[in-house]
This record gives C-alpha cells, structure tokens and sequence, in this order.
C-alpha cells in the first residue's frame, strides 16, 4: 500500500503549550501540517496560529464550533484572519449556521488578505462506537447513513470537506469525490493502540479507502523517537 506523504499527515499537538509546540512541531523534519486543538489554544489563543505559520506550518484549527448561525459566522471570521487553513464545525449545527461559517470565513480571509481556508464538518466523533451512540443519544438511525446525511448536509453548504473515522471514508469518497477533503483521525499505526479512538485503521487502509489527509497525535508525540516515528509514517 501507498504511504502517505507529509503534505497528507497533520500532526496534532495536543497536550502541549506553545513553547513544547514549536519545540517539538521543529524536531519532525519535513512537518508541513500541524493541528491545533482546544488544549493548545485555550492556553495560547490566536497566538499559536499566529506563531506555528510564521515557522512556515499550515495550522488545521480543529475546534469544533457548534453554535447559532451569527456566532458560527462570526467565529469562523476570526479563525480565517488568523491564517489557520482548516477549520472544523459541527454538521449537527444544521445547515443555516454551516452556510453562515461560510460566508464569515470568507469575510475574515478577504480582511487579512489570506486564502480562504477550508471549513471541515464533524459528523461523528471517532470516539463513539456504534451502539453507544444510539444508546446515549438516542439516535438510531445506523452510523452508516447518518454520518454520509450530515456529510450532504455540510457539502451542500459550501463546506470543502468532513472529518470522519475511516470507515466512513469509502461511501462518503463514492459520493463526494475529490477536491472534497476527508479528514480522518482515528488513524493508528500498525502496532499502535487505540486509545480512545473506537474506529480506528492505518495509515495505508485509511489512504487507500479514499482520506485526503490523516490526524495523527500520540502515535508520534508519545513515542519515545518522534521524529522516527513521523518519518516511518511518511515516505
């Protein structure tokens, strides 16, 4: 199977400060993506965009905005002046707020002169399995035609991509092919524990089941050579 190639693997940084960050984001030769999550700007806000893209990084934002259409707008707004080129939301926001994230985002990107970054839906965390999920939030409709429902919901809003595990990945590529990103966390090496990712595959299947790009965070900030890591990931 064909491995992945840098431009495809956006390495998370999650449990990190920005300081760790940018130490850690410089010792993987050849990183081109970097994500960057609730922990990571909770802690450091807008300066850690700001700061991973002046080291020449593009910053997946990953999150997760799930709120009224002007709120959404408005955030989206503001993540897209940062220079961050993915951006995530919720699909179960509903259409109005996904198509409102639209046009904020392509406000803020005019303002700052940038690119317009692509907005990614959340359709089902990777953390839930299949009965849990209709078990706690009573939605019984299968996995595998609510998450390909809120994936039509997110392209018809103008949204560039999902993020889903990557067992979706096959029926949502038969039905949205490229340039429609699929984002899949949920990615282990062979080898590697799960965690907390309850559908989970590796890199190769994930690729060769239709995935634009692959999340990976532990496999390689845990490892005890992250840098060997992320090379023997990539090719």
């Amino acid at each position: 199977m064909v491995r992945p190639t840098p431009d495809q693997v956006i390495v998370a940084l999650d449990g990190m400060d920005l300081p760790r960050a940018l130490a850690f984001s410089a010792r993987l030769r050849g990183l081109r993506w970097v994500k960057v999550g609730p922990e990571l700007f909770a802690s450091s806000g807008e300066q850690a965009v700001l700061a991973l893209g002046e080291k020449g990084y593009q910053v997946f934002l990953d999150l997760k905005f799930h709120d009224i259409p002007a709120t959404m707008a408005g955030a989206c707004r503001a993540a897209a002046r940062s220079g961050a080129r993915l951006l995530t939301l919720h699909a179960a926001a509903g259409g109005q707020a996904l198509a409102a994230a639209v046009e904020g985002a392509a406000a803020g990107a005019a303002e700052a002169g940038l690119p317009m970054p692509t907005l990614l839906a959340v359709t089902v965390l990777t953390s839930w399995d299949p009965r849990r999920f209709a078990a706690e939030l009573a939605i019984h409709e299968p996995l595998t035609e609510y998450v390909p429902r809120l994936a039509g919901l997110a392209a018809r809003a103008g949204l560039g991509g999902c993020i889903c595990s990557p067992h979706e990945v096959a029926a949502l590529r038969a039905w949205h092919p490229l340039p429609f990103e699929l984002v899949t966390p949920g990615v282990r090496p062979a080898g590697a524990a799960a965690g907390d990712q309850a559908r989970v595959m590796t890199p190769q299947q994930a690729l060769a089941a239709g995935a634009s790009r692959l999340v990976i965070g532990r496999p390689i900030s845990t490892a005890a050579d992250p840098a060997a890591a992320f090379a023997a990931i990539c090719s």
